[in-house]
């Protein structure tokens, strides 16, 4: 049930809120002000209409109809005065029926309104209380308020920002997306996923146009990854909407001669190629070596996690050998070193960081990358 106080203080509201509302009603009082007012800026106009027509700027002819038009609107408001206040018991009832209806059947309907659809037995949840309370997955906007606190006591989380970006994304908050995905990079360092997710933010804040911040992002990941394929799309739309056409189809071209038919995207890659006039080439042949299937996951989630943890590791075995034999895959080998830190296996990751380092040794961006993959794991790196 609702406390006193809180009725007490509703229906002081619903007075104001009802005062408010009625006070303009209440215009016996300035009527008789109003219509002198009027009367008064009649009889300026005449005595103008008059000086006028005696120093000759304005024709006989021209000043006698100013002076009848204004005669008339002068006429017409003495007598809408006059109706208005011709029977004061009439306005006087209308008044007080407004009174009755904004005073008594409004917040009566209101609260019956109330009693039907809504929820009066449902208990307070303070904010400070839901805080406090165990984490309920179901509840958004708690969870993104407290990942904002901690990255408040904790500014240099990238981590925090990482998992914060994609989120406000979904949530319509891109601008508050491409600053998080700002701080990751230069908390984790740059990476093509990461950059290439900040100008996707960028462009959904402008609604669709690519802009100059955001075509810089795509840039610089298409430099670190040629084979990003959102940055590719994304330079791809900046140039059509330059009037760039034949850039544009060059770009998707390029970007679809590399895509898998199976990929998800390349139904809207083809689409936008066809919209400037280019040519859909072939798909690319599918990768050798596909990630797990609907069976594998099925077969998966049987296991025990004894089981799933040997399956998980046989995995992450393949990806180091195929390493060994393709060593100039930086994609693979920030997968393998995120993988050994999940798995815990700090040595492995170290030795897989120094190999991968000999690689890529004449490479500063991918040696950037290699660093924030060390920065990311879960020890911390060697700092």
């Amino acid at each position: 049930m609702i406390s006193l106080p809180l009725f007490t203080a509703l229906a002081l509201m619903t007075a104001v809120a009802a005062l408010a509302v009625l006070w303009p009603l209440s215009r016996a009082r300035t009527l008789k002000a109003t219509r002198e007012a009027d009367l008064a800026v009649y009889r300026d106009q005449l005595a103008e209409i008059a000086r006028d027509a005696k120093s000759g700027r304005l024709p006989a002819a021209e000043a006698e109809a100013a002076r009848i038009e204004v005669a008339r609107r002068m006429l017409a408001a003495d007598a809408a005065a006059d109706a208005a206040s011709a029977d004061p018991a009439v306005a006087g009832r209308r008044r007080r029926a407004a009174a009755i209806f904004a005073l008594l059947f409004v917040p009566v309907c209101a609260a019956a309104l109330y009693a039907v659809m809504g929820s009066p037995g449902l208990p307070g949840a303070p904010l400070a209380e839901r805080m406090a309370a165990a984490p309920d997955r179901s509840d958004v906007a708690i969870l993104v308020r407290r990942v904002e606190e901690h990255l408040q006591k904790n500014p240099n989380d990238g981590q925090g920002y990482e998992i914060l970006a994609p989120i406000y994304l979904r949530l319509g908050r891109p601008e508050d997306s491409a600053r998080a995905y700002g701080e990751a990079i230069r908390i984790l360092g740059p990476s093509a996923e990461r950059l290439s997710a900040r100008g996707d933010a960028l462009v959904v804040a402008a609604d669709g146009l690519v802009t100059a911040d955001a075509a810089k992002a795509f840039a610089a990941a298409l430099a670190l990854n040629p084979n990003e394929p959102r940055a590719a799309y994304f330079l791809g739309l900046a140039a059509e909407q330059d009037g760039r056409a034949q850039d544009a189809a060059r770009i998707w071209g390029d970007l679809l001669a590399r895509t898998p038919a199976s990929a998800l995207y390349r139904p809207m890659v083809a689409e936008a190629l066809a919209r400037v006039g280019g040519t859909v080439p072939p798909a690319a042949p599918s990768p050798a070596t596909p990630g797990p299937n609907a069976a594998d996951v099925n077969a998966a989630a049987q296991m025990s996690p004894q089981d799933r943890n040997a399956m998980v590791r046989g995995m992450v075995e393949r990806l180091a050998a195929r390493l060994d034999q393709e060593p100039n895959d930086i994609d693979g080998w920030e997968r393998l070193i995120r993988a050994y830190g999940v798995l815990g296996d700090k040595d492995k990751a170290d030795a897989a960081l120094k190999t991968a380092r000999a690689a890529f040794k004449d490479d500063p961006a991918a040696l950037a990358r290699l660093d924030a993959a060390e920065k990311a794991l879960p020890t911390g790196g060697k700092g």
